[in-house]
Parts: C-alpha cells; sequence; structure tokens
C-alpha cells in the first residue's frame, strides 16, 4: 500500500509540473500543447491527470518548444513545479 501512494503522490506531481508548464511558461492549451508534444489533447489532459507520463522523446519536444521561444528551462521542472509557481 505505501508503494501505491508513492506512487500516486509522484504522479500527482508529475501532473502539477506539466500543468504548470503548459499554462505558466508555454501559457498554451491543451490543444497547442498536443500540437507541440505531437500527441492528442487527451493525452494532455491524461498528464495533468497523473493517468500517463510523457515520454523521453515528448519531453524532448516541450523543452525545444520553450527553448526556441527563449523561455528559460530546467529539466527538473519536468518533475518538480519551482517553488515561485506553488
Amino acid at each position: 500500500m505505501l508503494l501505491q501512494n508513492n506512487t500516486h503522490a509522484y504522479m500527482h506531481e508529475r501532473m502539477n509540473a506539466i500543468s504548470h508548464i503548459r499554462k505558466n511558461l508555454l501559457n498554451v492549451t491543451q490543444g497547442a500543447m498536443a500540437d507541440i508534444a505531437g500527441v492528442q489533447q487527451a493525452t494532455i489532459s491524461r498528464w495533468e491527470s497523473g493517468e500517463l507520463s510523457p515520454s523521453l522523446e515528448q519531453m524532448r519536444r516541450i523543452r525545444c518548444a520553450l527553448i526556441e521561444r527563449d523561455i528559460r528551462w530546467s529539466d527538473a521542472w519536468f518533475f518538480d513545479v519551482p517553488e515561485a509557481a506553488e
């Protein structure tokens, strides 16, 4: 049971991180984020709800989109929401 709770906590963090990236860094809709990551909008919704996690390739696409927009980036943000954003 403890492992299951830890997994849920990790996925909740991931949800917050992906939501933070989409809403606060990219400032885009789920549909636009889906275009960036090369997935369907429903996949973004599942990332944000914690049902799924992005692949390394999808994270690379998101990171590239941020860098192309001259947005300061840290790969740690895929896993932890920056304190100032919480």
